[in-house]
């Protein structure tokens, strides 16, 4: 691609290193812009909220009269999921049943938050352990593949078996802790690629892989999203979209009242994505999920401008860190460092090197825009 000057919004700190933004005449980005004209106007966290998501919680517990359970929660350990899952027993009164996929990569801090959650609130949980050779396998054959969107097989396994979980038992409600008050500015694609591309993963592990995925979770888009929705009658509740959400106040709340533990930065409950998002993406590729993460805080008033260039500027974790997790990523995948090390120096690939469903993805984010299913910018 074509080198581009330089550019930091005026307003949040998304910059250049997502090729495809835009600025307008004050210097501020089209994230920036899309924030105050198709989100705001449509966001309502007060009583508007409040009766609109009563409303849906209403309707989840008629549904689930004689169940053992009314909805469906998968639960990480981080804060989004562990918020909601506070939330849903103890402010909405539902009986979650909560679903977590372990994918061989939690966190000490991630393990000890499923705890407490499941003790503190006297919840069930169900956990799907993934075969461990065929994950490594698939992870591999990413890493071989020498895209950004190294995640993919781990975001694969959590929302593939979360829907397919739900289909298989007529479970009708799944509750996510998706929300516009830390995520209104998404990554864009050449960052984080759709991990529901089941075609690409395919195609990668196709080209790289070594062994059959006979029981890793897989669920392609058009499965999740029309045939679990149309056919199973599965639906996606949002609730933090429709109350006050603030993530510090959240930890902090959470904290107290069962014992939860911190962790340094979104999505670092798991020791891979740590890695993945700390140091793989940020020095091999360049992206830095962070900016997209601070400027999200940015416009929703959780977080000044200068304390995220501030944060911005600094590594997200020691170099002693690093280097301990660069050792036991390569160990886990059963390669060598100096196997690991020349991945990192190979030539980068993009999501566009591979089989890909964007022609359709793209043709039903438009869809989704137009039926204000879809307010963030996607691309």
């Amino acid at each position: 691609m074509p080198l581009i000057p330089y550019q930091i919004c005026q307003n949040c700190i998304m910059d250049t290193s997502d090729s495809l933004i835009a600025f307008d005449e004050r210097g501020w980005c089209d994230y920036c812009n899309n924030y105050h004209e198709n989100i705001v106007p449509y966001w309502h966290t007060d009583e508007r909220g409040e009766r609109e998501v009563m409303a849906q919680i209403d309707k989840i517990k008629a549904d689930g009269r004689g169940r053992d359970f009314d909805c469906l929660i998968g639960l990480s350990g981080g804060i989004d999921s562990s918020y909601l899952t506070y939330i849903a027993k103890e402010k909405f009164g539902l009986r979650p049943l909560l679903y977590h996929v372990d994918a061989g990569w939690n966190s000490q801090e991630a393990v000890n938050n499923i705890e407490k959650l499941v003790d503190g609130l006297e919840l069930d949980l169900y956990t799907e352990v993934v075969n461990w050779p065929e994950m490594r396998d698939l992870q591999l054959a990413f890493f071989k593949a020498g895209v950004p969107h190294l995640d993919t097989p781990q975001d694969h396994a959590f929302f593939a078996g979360l829907y397919n979980f739900a289909a298989k038992n007529k479970v009708k409600y799944i509750l996510t802790g998706a929300n516009y008050s830390t995520e209104c500015v998404r990554e864009p694609l050449e960052w984080h690629y759709h991990a529901s591309d089941l075609r690409q993963l395919h195609d990668i592990h196709r080209r790289f892989g070594t062994r059959p995925l006979k029981s890793f979770p897989l669920a392609g888009i058009l499965k999740f999203k029309v045939f679990y929705r149309f056919a199973k009658g599965v639906r996606v509740i949002k609730p933090l979209n429709y109350i006050p959400y603030y993530k510090e106040a959240a930890m902090q709340e959470l904290v107290q009242r069962f014992g939860w533990q911190r962790y340094p930065h979104k999505h670092y409950e798991s020791r891979f994505t740590r890695f993945y998002e700390g140091f793989w993406l940020r020095k091999k590729f360049g992206y830095d999920k962070r900016r997209a993460h601070f400027s999200s805080l940015i416009l929703t008033g959780q977080l000044s401008r200068a304390e995220a260039l501030e944060r911005i500027a600094q590594d997200p974790y020691s170099p002693e860190q690093v280097k301990q997790d660069f050792e036991y990523i390569a160990a886990k995948l059963g390669i060598t460092e100096a196997e690991l090390q020349a991945m990192f120096d190979a030539p980068n690939k993009t999501y566009r090197d591979y089989a890909n469903m964007m022609p359709v993805m793209d043709l039903g984010a438009k869809v989704f825009r137009v039926l204000g299913l879809q307010r963030a910018v996607m691309r």
